[in-house]
């Protein structure tokens, strides 16, 4: 199925983890994908296993945090590759376990920026092309940790909490286009941000009881995350606007009790 046949589609942290999974994705269904980043290497990677694949990709170094540079990857996706219909605005961030009243401002400043401000940068870049064509997909990533308490650190749930605020009001700002805004809310995936806690887990012989609280009793893939960007790209959602969808295992559909311990 090439549901994404001919779509311009922009993708940040593209190098690693979700990112990557959605490029190859993406490039899949017959999208032409723009892989954003700030490492050049991991990006070059991504663009040539979305080319081994058979897909069509491009690089742009870019910071997903600076306006000037989100700006500059949005011209340069309009110009190379002809257009622009979906912005997956992936890049995010992770902080360290510290107890809330020992957290420092520009500790919760720095998941602002680069989870809350860089979802925003993309509508605010990506809109109003978008607007103008009268036709586009925005999907930002969050996380389940957004919904509820102790879904992950204290600064990082906040932030993405913002994310999906950003979610729903931004797609009540293309009202009478067919531009749509929906989020992604991931579970405990293994990617790079993760990675530590996965490694923990396996050096201890516990890695069997990460995700031990969802219904389905595992953590998720990638690739299982980058399948639902690429649902909300495609015209499969053309009346889904302004939903957080997870996709968790089904942890946010409960309330866990007990002490998880690795």
């Amino acid at each position: 199925m090439r549901r994404l046949e001919g779509r311009r589609a922009i993708i940040t942290g593209a190098g690693t983890g979700i990112g990557r999974a959605s490029a190859l994705r993406f490039a899949a269904e017959g999208a032409l994908v723009l892989a954003v980043g700030r490492t050049e290497e991991t990006l070059a990677e991504t663009v040539a296993q979305v080319r081994a694949a058979g897909g069509t990709a491009e690089y742009f170094v870019a910071d997903a945090t600076k306006e000037p540079e989100v700006a500059a990857a949005v011209a340069f996706c309009i110009e190379r590759l002809g257009g622009l219909e979906i912005f997956f605005a992936n890049a995010g961030n992770t902080d360290r376990m510290v107890p809330l009243f020992e957290q420092t401002v520009e500790a919760w400043e720095g998941q602002f920026r680069d989870n809350t401000i860089s979802a925003f940068l993309a509508v605010k870049h990506a809109g109003p092309h978008m607007k103008a064509q009268g036709y586009g997909s925005i999907i930002l990533n969050s996380s389940t940790g957004s919904l509820r308490a102790n879904g992950g650190t204290v600064a990082y749930s906040a932030a993405k909490a913002a994310v999906n605020s950003l979610t729903m009001n931004a797609a009540n700002a293309f009202i009478g286009t067919a531009v749509r805004v929906n989020a992604v809310l991931p579970g405990l995936t293994e990617t790079k941000l993760t990675q530590s806690t996965f490694d923990y887990a396996r050096a201890k012989g516990s890695e069997g009881k990460l995700g031990g609280l969802t219904p389905l009793r595992r953590t998720g893939h990638v690739d299982e995350i980058a399948a639902v960007a690429a649902f909300l790209a495609s015209d499969d959602a053309s009346y889904v606007t302004g939903q957080l969808i997870a996709a968790d295992g089904g942890i946010s559909s409960t309330h866990p009790f007990g002490k998880f311990v690795l």
